[in-house]
């Protein structure tokens, strides 16, 4: 197995720890990674693939950058395909540089943030198909300033309090997720 995937199972049986109603689903997850076959970090796995996604926060962690998608016309976070990279965490920075053009983002950590199993309907000759999409916290660093690329309609930096109390369960799972993670540094320090 590639040493990537097993870090991705290691983060994957961490996550399960951390959100035990969540369970069942990072279960599904390792079973894509253990499934054999075509590999499932490429879109040649038709029934479903991973992807690699980005919370990206403002550098004082009140604001989350979400892309206006072209294809799907949703407000969502920045991500895609892994394109065969096994570094869903790397992945995930990529697409967040790739889709908002904001310069020196970081990983904030390679710990997993969020995890969503989602269907994607079929589009011209690609059938419907499954995203394994793995989240990670992107900060921005200096500069907030972005490129609205090919890929979205539009970028905004949004407040996550605001986000919190979203319509979309996934962006509103992630951002409550961020606010208790914020209330408990505060509290640390």
């Amino acid at each position: 197995m590639h040493e990537q995937d097993q870090r991705l199972r290691g983060a994957l049986e961490d996550y399960a720890r951390r959100w035990p109603e969540q369970t069942a689903l990072a279960r599904k997850f390792v079973a894509l990674l253990d499934a054999g076959g075509v590999d499932p970090f490429t879109r040649q796995r038709l029934a479903g693939h991973f992807t690699g996604s980005a919370w990206l926060v403002s550098g004082d962690g009140r604001r989350v950058l979400l892309t206006h998608h072209r294809k799907l016309r949703r407000w969502l976070q920045p991500g895609g395909h892994a394109e065969g990279d096994h570094d869903l965490a790397a992945v995930a920075l990529r697409e967040a540089q790739e889709e908002s053009g904001v310069a020196g983002l970081v990983l904030a950590s390679v710990e997993i943030h969020d995890l969503d199993r989602h269907w994607i309907p079929a589009r011209g000759e690609v059938p419907g198909h499954w995203h394994y999409d793995v989240r990670y916290v992107v900060m921005a660093g200096g500069s907030e300033e972005f490129l609205v690329s090919d890929e979205s309609l539009a970028l905004a930096w949004r407040p996550v309090a605001e986000i919190a109390e979203a319509d979309d369960e996934s962006i509103r799972r992630m951002a409550q997720r961020w606010l208790a993670r914020m209330r408990g540094a505060s509290s640390d320090g």
